[in-house]
Parts: C-alpha cells; structure tokens; sequence
C-alpha cells in the first residue's frame, strides 16, 4: 500500500489516503516511484471544476520517478530509468505525431477520461477504483502510467527539477519558442505571471525578445517576473493594462502578447494590447463557457492580426525535454528559482492555497 493525495469531490480538500493500493503495469505500461511532484494550476482547476474530470481522482501530473516494474511489450525502458512524466503522451505513430505535432497525440485524447489508454484504472482505495489525472496522477507515491507518458532522463539530473519540465516549464517556454514567431527584438506582453506565465517570460527571453511587459493584479508574481527577463511590470489593478501596453510601445502594441490566465477579459485584452500585424497567443485553460467573439469581424481582418491556440507548448516531449535540460545546464533556463517551496505530501491543500494567494511560482512535493 501507498498514500496518495485524493480529490473526492468537487470544491472539496484533497483527502490525503495511505491504503491506495496499485496493480502491476499492464502490457505498455510502467510503474514508477514518484520522486517529486509539482503542484500545478491545472490541479486546482480540475477540484474546483474548471476542467471536467470528475472525482474519485488521484491528481498531479507534473511529475518524476524511477521506474519500478516494466509492463510486457514495453522497450526502451529498464528499471532503475530515471524519467519525466508527460500529461501528453507521445505515441510516435499516429497522425500527428507522424507530422511532428506531437502534443496533439490522438492517444491524448484519453488523459481526459481519468483512467489509462485502454480507460481502466490501477489504483484502488477503501474498496473502490481511483482515477487518475491526465494518465498520471502524480500526487501518490507510486503511479502507473503508459510507457508512451514517460520520457527517459539522465540520471543526474535532479528529480525534483525533473518534474517541472513535465507541464508548467514545457507549456510556458514552448509557447515562446514554438507556438509563437518571436523575432530578434521584438516586444513581448505576457498577461498572467503564475508559474506557467514566468515560463513564457523566460521562453521570450531565450527566444530574442528585446522588451518583455509582465502584467499581473500580484506584486509578489511582477517582482518574480522581473527576476526570471521581464523588463517591464504593469499592475493592471492600478489601470487598463491594454493602455499600459500601448504607452509603452508608442500606441502600437506589443509584437506578440501571451494571455495565462483563461478569463474572458484577459483574452480580450490580450488581444487588444497586439499590434497590427502582430500575434496573440492563448496559453492559460478557461471553462468552457468562454467564448471569443470578434466585433466587428472586420477589425480582425483589417490590423492582419494572428490569434494562436498553445496547447502544451507546442512541443513533442522526446526532443522538447533534452532540449529544456541543455538550456537548464547551460545555465540559460531557471529551474532551481521556479521552486519556491518543498513540501510533503501531506500539504498539498496548504500548497493550493499558496497558490491560490499567488505567494509562490512552485510548490513542489519530494516523496
């Protein structure tokens, strides 16, 4: 038996078991001993029902271990492997992994039905069956996740680095190195500056950007911006940051702006703060009751705006990953800094609450 960190209903405190017990990986599948576990935004937007996945659920899914036991049919992996869990899965075979779109595996669509690829589960607790999230459910001990969830490691690097790269580094960096066309000098907004936000800001630094605005309501999350590129802070509780934005770039607007947060008035913002000509990118996850709506369609036409959808960062995890570790070594990522706290399992509510009140950048769980 294991302890894990269960969410048993909607709004409700993480309920934290100590008899959650695993079944051995079936074929395709690993079981791993989770070593660190960040705790994520997305964590909390599936208990308080921003995302809809329904409990009894084992959450986390940022994530690293080792591997303890190797399902039948799995290559590439031995235990003792060092890996990173993806919520992506990387198939390598389908449609658009064959076309390099890797974070739009179709086996992806799965993480969304709260068991593993083949919609059973491997955890029970008190008699009954726990899901899982995102096929990885990293807030446990021990998890049992498919083979193509789990990217193999060096093992130097440290685990509880590791795991930031499985959601909030790769989504926030990969946004401004892939999803966007940052060009050499460019002036970038990122609206939001939680951990996913202070990614992008650092993503748009590597990637050239001469002027990186940070905005955010959080002093606290504009100061950690400023530490990890951004050259600019507006707090967009002390006015429109929209006009902000255009004071500061000679009533033009920033070349691409980021929008982290997934609230009908931030994305609209975003956009408006975008030059002509220029780019909005859409990171943070809304509900599914936020529409965008062009009025007039014709302005959309006439400033030849681009409006893009990130979805992980645009990355395919088996090249994205080496590559955040040799931008980490090189000293040109922030990882250590990202880690404001280390904590136990047993205070993963308190953790959300911190984050609630935007007082870290990551808690991250060491088992």
């Amino acid at each position: 038996m294991g302890k894990a960190a269960v969410l048993t209903a909607l709004q409700a405190p993480l309920e934290i078991r100590d008899d959650v017990e695993h079944e051995a990986p079936h074929a395709g599948e690993l079981k791993i001993r989770l070593a660190a576990s960040g705790v994520c935004h997305s964590d909390m937007s599936v208990q308080n029902g921003t995302i809809p996945l329904g409990p009894p659920m084992v959450l986390g899914h940022e994530g690293a271990g080792v591997v303890e036991e190797v399902g039948s049919g799995v290559t590439g992996f031995e235990v003792g492997d060092h890996v990173v869990l993806t919520f992506v899965p990387n198939c390598q075979e389908c449609f658009f992994c064959q076309r390099n779109q890797g974070y739009l595996c179709e086996k992806s669509s799965m993480q969304m039905m709260g068991g593993l690829l083949d919609g059973t589960t491997r955890m029970t607790s008190q008699g009954h069956a726990l899901k899982q999230m995102a096929l990885c459910g990293t807030f446990s001990e021990v998890a049992v996740v498919p083979a193509i969830s789990a990217v193999r490691i060096d093992k130097d690097v440290p685990l509880k680095i590791a795991a930031l790269l499985g959601c909030g580094v790769q989504t926030g960096v990969g946004a401004a190195t892939n999803t966007a066309d940052i060009r050499k000098g460019d002036t970038v907004a990122v609206v939001g500056c939680g951990g996913v936000g202070l990614n992008v800001v650092q993503g748009a630094r590597i990637a050239g950007a001469e002027r990186i605005i940070a905005i955010d309501m959080n002093d606290t999350k504009l100061r950690l911006a400023e530490s990890f590129g951004a050259t600019d802070t507006i707090n967009a509780s002390d006015g429109d940051p929209v006009a902000q934005v255009q004071a500061l770039t000679g009533g033009r607007g920033a070349d691409v702006a980021f929008e982290v947060i997934g609230l009908q008035s931030t994305i609209e913002q975003s956009m408006a703060m975008t030059r002509s000509g220029g780019e909005t990118v859409l990171v943070g996850v809304p509900r599914l009751d936020v529409n965008l709506v062009f009025n007039p369609a014709f302005g959309a036409i006439y400033t030849a705006k681009t409006l893009k959808g990130c979805w992980y960062g645009s990355s395919n995890v088996n090249t994205e990953i080496p590559k955040l570790l040799a931008l980490y070594q090189s000293g040109e990522l922030k990882l250590d800094e990202l880690i404001s706290r280390e904590i136990k399992l047993d205070e993963v509510n308190e953790a959300f609450d911190a984050m609630k009140g935007g007082e870290v950048a990551r808690s991250v769980i060491v088992f």
